[in-house]
């Protein structure tokens, strides 16, 4: 039945799907197994993507080629893009989707990509030869070999659902999990361990009182996430905010003994920055109220998600709490929310390709190193699909810096430190977030992309449009001269300082409280010469002329780094011998062996001294 493939993916959702698309569109033959067709590219939990720094992932994957972007720009119901008062290193942009239509797009783009094939069937083994991975062993005793092997399993791996004091095995709801994987790989000597998350009930929207709520529109002007030329609604759906109160947490209070998250029940930590709202009372007694996010999940249901209120309670209590809430009093509830319990195997087991060091040619996508959240699993996917389909080719992998892309911080935190909870990305874990904004992940990354042979010739194209666009947009801003009368009216009137003698154009737009636009609005002359150039090179040209000087010390910064990095570090460097490293030292350089002297720096318990004695010792 099966030829042997170049790549086999295992598992549909964000990393898988991404990892499929990629490793396809290089050019390997790809196999796709999913245990059930009908739902590639779910949505589980929030019918949203993008957010803080989660955004600027999306649009890194865009610009390298990916589809996330795409499919969100597609399906999207709202868009808005968070901390616009603040400064473009925290612009991130957000979506709502119609998670129906996200699910469906996903799978047309899938389906329309050559070099790809699905196959609906469970994984239950990796097969070895030599400490290579060869291929898959499914459920239905199929032998499908390959050169490489993604495992994207997601919260399937002995996954068990809780919801009060009842538990059963599940992947997500009404899904069976699978098993046979963890054991087999902890007989070839990985590491795993448990981690939880959850969900939040959904309701039916008809049954809940938005007169009640506060509402939360979209943005007037849909940014949106690819940089291509994706088609955006023309309308959008709002949100709605409500809160909990007293009375909702005293009911929720009631369910604490059946709760598995307090009774021990579940053993895996949870993620810390969405905790259920159990736990958000309990850790914050203090608290009076929670905000609550009313979220439609889509055009044409009447399903609503209610973000903020993820539990694992029974549904007795989840049902009266909700109908505590202000507009949900008359809420008549779809399912319950759940717990979920998985396994995942501690991610400094991988090397930067996200191939793991134990098993050549075995790559790890998603939560199953440890990671939650659409974006993180997506961008995961997009680079372990790249790299199954180099090792195939004998090819040099595709490794993205710190410097480079957000994805990269991601992949070198779970590389360099590891994690024992759900890991989430925040613009603070980034030290070049004012490189890496939103805004340039083309100027970034296309070109790199385009190289390896993903990023199209199209998206090629409208980078070096954009490129030139903005160093023309900065030549006349620098070129042309501004007198007092043509500003100070403006200037008056919005409390500024005026000017007394000519100045150039960029020098004015160096002032916090003046945007591109408005100078355009204010000299005719400018917006005359400005006028034909897009959206995003004005955008562009107005960023990096206002941060120069910060962008300009985040590539010092970058610079002086780099040195570091560029200090490899042999994969036989035997740290033991170095008497002079502290045990902890030792023991943790040894099992995570790190490729550069940059990369020994980031590990925990690895101190400054640690590292001048190793190169000290590299340097002998």
């Amino acid at each position: 039945m099966f030829q042997k493939y170049d790549v086999i993916v295992v598992g549909a959702g964000h990393a898988g799907c991404e990892a499929a698309a990629a490793a396809a569109n290089l050019g390997s033959k790809t196999l796709l197994i999913t245990m059930n067709m009908q739902t590639i590219a779910q949505m589980s939990c929030n019918p949203a993507m993008g957010g803080i720094a989660k955004g600027q992932i999306v649009k890194e994957i865009d610009a390298l080629g990916g589809y996330s972007g795409i499919v969100t720009d597609l399906s999207m119901i709202q868009f808005r893009m968070l901390n616009r008062s603040k400064g473009p290193a925290m612009w991130s942009p957000r979506a709502q989707n119609d998670r129906m239509l996200f699910a469906a797009k996903w799978r047309e783009m899938l389906e329309k990509t050559a070099n790809l094939d699905f196959y609906q069937d469970t994984v239950v083994g990796i097969l070895v030869n030599d400490k290579k991975a060869i291929g898959v062993k499914t459920g239905l005793g199929h032998d499908i070999y390959a050169d490489s092997i993604v495992l994207t399993n997601g919260t399937f791996l002995n996954g068990k659902v809780h919801i009060g004091d009842k538990n059963f095995g599940g992947g997500r709801i009404s899904e069976k999990a699978a098993f046979g994987i963890t054991e087999q790989l902890v007989s070839l000597g990985f590491e795993s361990d448990r981690l939880k998350t959850g969900t939040p009930p959904r309701v039916d929207g008809r049954s809940l009182n938005y007169s009640k709520m506060e509402e939360q529109p979209g943005d007037d002007q849909v940014v949106g996430f690819s940089f291509l030329d994706t088609e955006k609604p023309k309308k959008q759906l709002s949100c709605w905010i409500t809160y909990t109160d007293k009375k909702v947490h005293d009911i929720l209070k009631t369910g604490f003994d059946r709760s598995p998250m307090f009774s021990g029940r579940i053993e895996g930590i949870g993620p810390r920055y969405c905790p259920s709202i159990e736990d958000k009372i309990s850790r914050f007694a203090e608290r009076e109220r929670h905000q609550l996010f009313v979220e439609p999940e889509g055009w044409n249901t009447v399903e609503v998600y209610i973000n903020g209120f993820s539990t694992s309670l029974p549904e007795e209590v989840q049902y009266e709490a909700l109908r505590s809430i202000v507009g949900f009093e008359n809420a008549k509830m779809f399912r319950p929310g759940y717990a979920i319990e998985y396994d995942y195997f501690p991610p400094t087991q991988l090397k930067y390709s996200l191939e793991t060091k134990l098993i050549q040619g075995l790559f790890f996508a998603g939560q199953i190193n440890g990671t939650t959240g659409y974006e993180e699993a997506a961008c995961q996917g997009l680079i372990a699909g790249i790299n199954a389909h180099q090792k195939t080719k004998n090819l040099e992998p595709l490794i993205l810096k710190r410097s480079d892309a957000y994805i990269g911080v991601l992949i070198d935190d779970l590389i360099s430190k590891g994690t024992n909870e759900p890991y989430r990305m925040f613009t603070s874990r980034a030290e070049f977030r004012t490189l890496l904004r939103q805004d340039n992940a083309d100027l970034r990354l296309t070109e790199l992309s385009y190289r390896l042979g993903l990023a199209s010739q199209e998206r090629m194209e409208k980078v070096r449009e954009k490129r030139n666009g903005v160093e023309k947009i900065k030549n006349i801003l620098n070129a042309l001269p501004v007198t007092p009368n043509d500003i100070n009216p403006y200037f008056e009137k919005i409390s500024s300082s005026l000017i007394t003698e000519k100045q150039k154009a960029c020098k004015l737009l160096l002032r916090p409280e003046i945007e591109l636009k408005d100078l355009m609005n204010c000299l005719p002359a400018l917006k005359k010469e400005l006028n034909d150039f897009s959206s995003d090179a004005l955008e562009q040209a107005s960023i990096q002329i206002k941060y120069d000087v910060y962008i300009e010390k985040e590539k010092e910064l970058v610079e002086r780094m780099s040195q570091l990095e560029s200090l490899t570090i042999p994969e036989t460097f035997d740290y033991r011998k170095i008497s002079s490293l502290g045990n902890e030292a030792r023991e943790k350089l040894s099992k995570i062996k790190p490729t550069t002297l940059g990369q020994a720096s980031r590990i925990s318990g690895i101190n400054p001294s640690d590292v001048q004695i190793l190169m000290v010792y590299m340097g002998r």
